[in-house]
């Protein structure tokens, strides 16, 4: 009877083949091939997490209110029961002490890198994020206090469409300022233990300013509507 004999593989061909996969003696994992130095790079080169995120979060913001934008432009041209309305002084203020407070936070984010790459020998440069925090916290009680001066005027949610849009407009813009407010004490936490990355106080900054703009924005678009 003819044996068949079978010829044995090249070594070019055993070179080419990819390693097959195995189980770890955990039970379930799998053992991965290392990465490659064109992978290498892609993976160090790409941006962390949270700076992606934050541009996400911010074009989810600036849809948002350009949909009220345009609600409020539409209300505006479609009623007959659209009066003038008069913006609390107090809302001029509560500007500059916002913009203080991106002013503030750029110094402190200066402070902070120049920390984190020097010596940690001293304490940690968080006077200026907590004034940054201070001047946050004196920005929202400002928009209650030109609530409380609205309401004084007689003006509600529900007295005409001008109020409702002044009150959604800032109430929701507010809110969001309190959210950047919780980024904040984030870091300066994280900063006090040492554990603050560049990465999360420049996400921090850019949400912040953001806010800034947003409201100066909103500041006109009140303004010119209402």
């Amino acid at each position: 009877m003819a044996t068949t004999v079978h010829e044995p593989p090249r070594i070019d061909e055993q070179r080419n083949r990819t390693p097959p996969v195995t189980g770890s003696g955990n039970g379930g994992g799998h053992a991965l091939p290392p990465l490659s130095g064109e992978l290498r790079r892609v993976k160090d080169s790409a941006p962390p997490p949270s700076s992606t995120g934050i541009w996400v979060v911010l074009a989810s913001i600036t849809m948002t209110f350009a949909a009220f934008t345009s609600a409020l432009i539409v209300r505006q041209g479609d009623g007959k029961d659209w009066h003038h309305l008069t913006l609390p002084g107090i809302l001029y203020l509560n500007t500059v002490v916002l913009l203080a407070s991106s002013v503030a936070l750029e110094v402190a984010r200066r402070k902070v890198d120049a920390f984190m790459r020097g010596p940690r020998n001293g304490a940690a440069p968080a006077l200026w994020l907590n004034i940054t925090l201070g001047f946050g916290l004196l920005f929202v009680v400002g928009q209650y206090v030109a609530w409380v001066q609205l309401r004084a005027q007689g003006l509600f949610l529900a007295t005409n469409p001008n109020s409702s849009f002044f009150y959604v407009l800032t109430a929701i813009h507010a809110l969001h300022v309190s959210g950047g407010l919780g980024g904040l004490v984030r870091v300066i936490y994280k900063l006090r233990n040492a554990t603050l990355r560049k990465s999360t106080l420049v996400a921090t900054s850019r949400y912040w300013h953001f806010m800034d703009a947003l409201w100066i924005y909103l500041l006109v678009l009140l303004w010119m509507k209402l």
